[in-house]
């Protein structure tokens, strides 16, 4: 599959759309003006990649909204060069935006199929992240640690605190916290042991999985 003219229009619009609800990080909206989402999703859904909805990928999981990946990215608030740990590879979508970005991209999924189809795919599109890895999303990846932001894509019924521990200070993670709603929740640490608490309204997501494997 192309990119063409046709999917460079509509990603244009769905970046006007992305303005309209209220996105403003120019780098994000750039990244994702950039990064070809129709190549994320099955042939099927082609005609949807640019509409700013969510669809099903492999293993019972959904692509994000382009709205949520866009939010979760200008919440996260990093720029060129730093170090972001992703929970939840899924389609790679995300990634690719961080990517994009020139973000470093330390990636976690536990799901085996998803895994081993995305690790070959974003290499394919040019896509590279630092580290992609199978296997628990609440252990972190401690031995990269810190980060400058950590991005949780999936509905976790609470903080794990390995993330939190994980985080550089002034580094922020970004985790939809909540069971059949999500709360978009924002920790920034702000020493050694404090931490400041935001929250940025409701989303809904899949549930982000323990290791079952």
């Amino acid at each position: 599959m192309k990119d063409t003219f046709t999917h460079k229009g509509m990603r244009k619009k769905l970046v006007e759309t992305l303005v309209k609800k209220g996105i403003a990080n120019k780098e994000v909206l750039a990244a994702i003006n950039k990064v070809p989402r129709h190549l994320f999703m099955d042939s099927g859904f082609v005609d949807h990649a640019y509409v700013d909805k969510a669809f099903p990928i492999a293993a019972d999981q959904t692509i994000s909204q382009p709205y949520t990946v866009a939010r979760q990215t200008e919440l996260l608030d990093v720029t060129d060069g730093d170090k972001v740990l992703e929970i939840g590879t899924g389609s790679g979508y995300q990634s690719a935006v961080l990517l994009e970005m020139g973000i470093q991209v330390y990636t976690v999924e536990r799901q085996n199929e998803l895994f081993k189809k995305t690790s070959l795919f974003l290499p394919k599109i040019g896509y590279r992240p630092k580290k992609m890895v199978f296997g628990d999303g609440y252990k972190g990846l401690p031995e990269f640690a810190p980060f400058d932001g950590i991005v949780v894509t999936a509905g976790a019924p609470f903080v794990p605190k390995p993330l939190l521990a994980q985080l550089k200070v002034g580094g922020k993670l970004v985790i939809p916290v909540g069971d059949d709603v999500q709360i978009m929740t924002v920790f920034e640490r702000t020493s050694a042991k404090k931490f400041e608490k935001t929250e940025h309204g409701e989303f809904r997501f899949v549930p982000l999985l323990e290791d079952k494997n």
